[in-house]
């Protein structure tokens, strides 16, 4: 990114700016902020307008919401094209829409609450997760949290202050709800969704990157989420992690090893966790095929005494 003070400090004249931006060879971000017309990818695009926001709003500006999570490259939500900059609530918020693509707040905040990220200022990671989870919804929120975790963005100690610093704010209950159950150990938010799909369908797993090893103690492969008595593993798949030939293969060798162990492997995609019966129904089936008969017993006696609902 260029803006207008390095332009003229390095020689070039306002109208020659002007040229350049008419002829193609610079493209204006934002006031005073422009960028050398390249092939850029939307990512990096990205980076470059949130520099270019935090700049033309002034000293004091920052980083914010999605905005902050991005920078520290906290994962759980979709990709958007808005930037949230805010800037000192002390300083008039402009009037009007400095660009198409973003958002300007004035928000509040503490001593420490704002870090440096490649050098933008920004949110901090807790004070990021603390804004963000309450405005997005159960899933969205866990997957952040277990994102941040996860990455070591936040401590488990930090995750416990969180409750403190929404209390009063609006969506603070559904958040607090949300952090107990966050869980530092899924490693995409694929596994965030797929957890809560079996949690919400009554067949929560009872490990996450369960390690299967054989009589010798070898490793056979480790499970996204595992079901140790039925000896089942489900694996969440995906595009990114899963795409190439090489990660293709791995996963078929290290697959041929747990079902030779006696191990059942399933697998779920994102599209998978948009249906919320599908993942918790093929779950269930492959816990009651692969069940001993006595624990089916067991279990279908604790299940009859439950009390039945009439459904109209």
């Amino acid at each position: 990114m260029v803006t207008l003070a390095q332009a003229l400090r390095a020689g070039l004249t306002r109208d020659q700016v002007r040229q350049l931006c008419r002829s193609g060879r610079w493209q204006r971000l934002i006031r005073g902020c422009f960028v050398p017309t390249a092939e850029l990818s939307e990512s990096a695009l990205q980076r470059v307008r949130v520099r270019a926001a935090v700049v033309s709003l002034g000293p004091g500006a920052f980083a914010v919401l999605k905005t902050a999570l991005e920078l520290h490259n906290i994962a759980g939500l979709r990709r958007a094209p808005q930037v949230h900059v805010s800037v000192p609530v002390d300083r008039p918020r402009p009037q009007r829409a400095l660009a198409p693509w973003l958002v300007v707040h004035q928000m509040t905040v503490r001593p420490g609450d704002i870090t440096e990220v490649a050098g933008v200022r920004a949110t901090s990671p807790l004070r990021t997760v603390s804004d963000v989870i309450l405005q997005v919804d159960r899933f969205s929120a866990v997957c952040v949290l277990d994102s941040a975790l996860n990455q070591g963005r936040i401590t488990s100690a930090q995750l416990a202050l969180i409750p403190d610093l929404i209390r009063g704010r609006r969506g603070a209950v559904v958040a607090r709800a949300c952090l107990a159950e966050a869980d530092g150990r899924a490693q995409s938010p694929l596994e965030t969704r797929t957890r809560l799909r079996c949690v919400d369908g009554r067949v929560p797993p009872d490990a996450l990157q369960l390690e299967v090893r054989d009589d010798d103690g070898h490793l056979l492969g480790i499970g996204d989420l595992g079901w140790r008595a039925p000896r089942l593993i489900a694996e969440a798949d995906g595009r990114d992690a899963h795409a190439s030939p090489e990660a293709a293969f791995t996963d078929r060798r290290r697959q041929n090893r747990l079902v030779n162990a006696g191990w059942t492997v399933l697998r779920f995609t994102w599209a998978d966790t948009l249906d919320p019966d599908y993942i918790p129904w093929t779950v269930r089936q492959a816990i009651a095929r692969t069940s001993p008969p006595a624990m089916l017993i067991k279990r279908f006696a604790s299940e009859s005494t439950r009390p039945l609902t009439r459904t109209s």
